[in-house]
């Protein structure tokens, strides 16, 4: 039972530095004190291209000018492209395309809108994991529940995260071939991955604690059977002795 409350305590702890991890990213342009401030995405030098911010910052909600300043309002699941206007003109030929009102090509469109609704989901499940990790601390059915939450929030945050990744990697290069600066939020990405980082070890943690409470189980089952046998063992013996006395008398009267 202690080891089980060490697993799902520290599974819980876990969970709850992955949680706020990830709330991080999604709250970006919500509030200029930090971390908030510093995360980001992607900022390019959009100077020129019509209906755009000199620079840009895409964040998960917002897109913003440095410092997630004069940020628009926010959106769910916005296009790539809705940082400049329809059909702009001097934005990377890659970037643009009929998608998102005419905003936004289709790999980029599809790429961000599914690794948005990812994380959401990630979000979703990774919670559920939190409250079901209460239960891991009491047994082998609490660790169940929650190793079941927390994959399902793992596997949904391996793909967004994946596909948030190489979606802004490859919109900075292509920034960087039309011979504009842009880089890639090292906050943003370093909370994505530690947060990604945590979830895993969580789950290893509560896999454990299924695999614990089941070895102590067959442990005490193994231990309270040896006793039984035991037990039955010594009184067949007597049983066999007593009839070999008994025998032996009855030829010593015969």
């Amino acid at each position: 039972m202690l080891k089980n409350a060490a697993l799902g305590a520290t599974g819980i702890i876990l969970l709850s530095g992955s949680l706020l991890l990830l709330l991080f990213v999604i709250l970006a342009g919500v509030s200029d004190v930090t971390p908030l401030k510093h995360t980001y995405f992607l900022q390019a030098d959009t100077s020129g291209i019509s209906g755009a911010r000199d620079t840009t910052q895409w964040t998960y909600f917002y897109f913003c000018g440095p410092d997630n300043n004069d940020c628009g309002s926010a959106r769910p699941a916005p296009a790539f492209g809705k940082a400049w206007d329809r059909d702009a003109e001097q934005a990377p030929d890659s970037l643009i395309g009929s998608r998102g009102g005419g905003t936004t090509s289709f790999h980029y469109f599809y790429m961000w809108r599914f690794a948005w609704v990812f994380i959401l989901i990630t979000l979703f499940f990774a919670t559920l994991a939190w409250f079901a990790a209460w239960l891991a601390c009491c047994g082998r059915l609490g660790a169940a529940i929650a190793s079941l939450m927390a994959l399902a929030a793992l596997f949904f945050h391996s793909l967004g995260t994946s596909m948030m990744t190489a979606v802004f990697v490859q919109a900075r290069d292509a920034f960087q071939r039309d011979n504009r600066s842009a880089k890639v939020g090292s906050y943003a990405f370093g909370f994505m991955w530690a947060s990604w980082f945590t979830l895993f070890v969580a789950t290893i943690l509560f896999i454990i604690g299924i695999k614990t409470s089941k070895s102590r189980k067959d442990t005490t089952a193994t231990a309270t059977n040896g006793h039984t046998k035991r037990r039955w063992g010594r009184r067949n013996r007597s049983v066999r002795s007593s009839s070999y006395d008994g025998r032996r008398v009855k030829e010593e009267y015969a």
